[in-house]
């Protein structure tokens, strides 16, 4: 029996597994009525959308209003780690280095680190970024996946097999496996890329260990390019958007995924695999790519892509759910936070058009800024509603990644290996609180039967 014969089921049997189908689809359908009847906040929101609490965090803030007089205002968007404005800890000018580092020391530690505490920080994650060449053939080259985050998710969970001590979560365990998995999840991305393009494309297969004294941005771009060249620009940019994407608050689905199964003291491999189950899904982590589909569908269906009319008339369908993929949505636009602006968007934005003329984009660029202009518009007077609809980070890291040369395989899995530094604190943060196990209750709204001998039913 071959791979695909082991996963297919049988030609016989595809009648009676679409009654099955049938059978799933009635017995799990729950009328939306009770959701509003028994008070039930779907999505864990209440009706005007704000999150319900959770828990408790200092690691970082969210905030897209202003209280005035007691009422919610629209703001501008503002992103704090551990009490410091994102926008300090990405930095202005070309010359920054090393942004991602200290930010992940911050996230973990909770303080700015100095110089020499920076210094031996890099020190410390470079002497984990090692994988053995066991590791590679055994785990990264066998049987790749085309989706690189289940490979991600593959490889973390079979670390737990090199680890001398996987299920110690005392807090000198987890911080040693946490520096481990922030260390080597670039590695783990960008090898399993190479393997995947090499088994399924032919590919040359390039494995190039990371550089000591190199940025982490900088180590994924020498990794991931042949030639292993980049410009101060392109790393600078690159370190940027993973400070960017490194945290975002504990409630964001994969975190709040990390802090639930982190909360049943299960090891640290574990959790972050499911958080990066979470990460992998299209309405979390995989948003990116989305608006790069749409914006190739746009450029197929727009005979004049410097037409705003002609624009406009495209993302009118979008909306309609008559063009790009049905969903009616138009991918990079809107958050459940924030209102007038999302500041991870306009630090991407401010680089993205450095990198544009860099690269001699420009006009890319001014296509994004066009629709992102337009379909603020459009979302608001569709949606009958005064709140203000602003781009949010996606919109342009996908058009950062593209000017880079990273291929769409690895968008989601560099949001991974930015968020695993929001991850592992929040984890440590978890344990460190002894917080009790995560359960949230469920109200039963079906109905109690008596049971019918197997002779007896119909």
């Amino acid at each position: 029996m071959d791979n695909e014969s082991m996963m297919a089921l049988s030609k016989q049997l595809e009648v009676e597994f679409d009654s099955l189908v049938e059978n799933c689809l009635v017995s799990g359908a729950i009328d939306l009525n009770l959701y509003q009847e028994y008070d039930v906040k779907r999505g864990l929101r209440d009706s005007s959308g704000k999150g319900v609490l959770t828990g408790l965090t200092e690691i970082s803030d969210v905030t897209g209003y202003d209280i005035v007089n007691g009422v919610k205002e629209p703001a501008d968007g503002k992103l704090f780690y551990q009490g410091y404005d994102v926008k300090k800890l990405v930095g202005e000018g070309i010359k920054k280095k090393f942004a991602f580092e200290e930010t992940t020391y911050l996230l973990l530690f909770g303080k700015l680190p100095t110089a020499e505490q920076l210094e031996v920080f890099i020190e410390v994650v470079a002497s984990l970024q090692e994988l053995s060449g066991q590791f590679v053939r055994d785990v990264i080259m066998k049987a790749p996946s085309a989706n690189l985050m289940n490979g991600l998710q593959k490889s973390v969970l079979t670390l737990y097999s090199y680890d001398s001590n996987p299920d110690d979560i005392s807090i000198p365990n987890v911080l040693r496996q946490s520096l481990q998995l922030i260390a080597k999840l670039p590695l783990i991305a960008v090898y399993n890329y190479h393997a995947y393009r090499h088994f399924n494309f032919l590919e040359s297969l390039v494995i190039k260990p990371p550089v000591k004294g190199l940025s982490t941005a900088e180590n994924i771009l020498q990794m991931l390019r042949p030639d292993g060249k980049y410009t101060e620009l392109e790393a600078r940019v690159l370190d940027a958007a993973l400070v960017l994407h490194a945290e975002h608050g504990g409630g964001n689905n994969s975190t709040f995924t990390n802090h639930v199964v982190t909360s049943s003291g299960t090891d640290t491999y574990s959790a972050v695999a499911a958080s990066i189950a979470s990460l992998k899904g299209p309405r979390h982590g995989g948003a990116n790519l989305k608006v790069q589909q749409m914006f190739a569908d746009l450029k197929k269906n727009v005979s004049d892509i410097k037409d705003d009319s002609q624009i406009e008339g495209y993302l009118k369908k979008v909306l309609k759910g008559e063009a790009f993929d049905g969903s009616g949505l138009i991918y990079g636009m809107g958050h459940a936070v924030y209102t007038i602006s999302d500041p991870r968007e306009l630090i991407l934005k401010g680089f993205a058009e450095k990198l544009a003329n860099e690269k001699g984009m420009q006009d890319e660029f001014l296509l994004h800024d066009t629709v992102e202009r337009i379909a603020a518009e459009l979302i608001m007077a569709r949606r009958h509603v005064i709140k203000p609809v602003c781009a949010n980070v996606d919109f342009y890291s996908g058009l950062i990644y593209t000017m880079l040369g990273i291929p769409e395989e690895l968008f989601t899995p560099l949001f991974a290996l930015s968020r695993i530094s929001g991850w592992s604190a929040h984890r440590l943060e978890e344990l460190v609180n002894k917080e009790k196990i995560i359960r949230p209750a469920y109200k039963y709204v079906g109905h109690h039967k008596d049971y019918v001998e197997l002779e007896e039913r119909k």
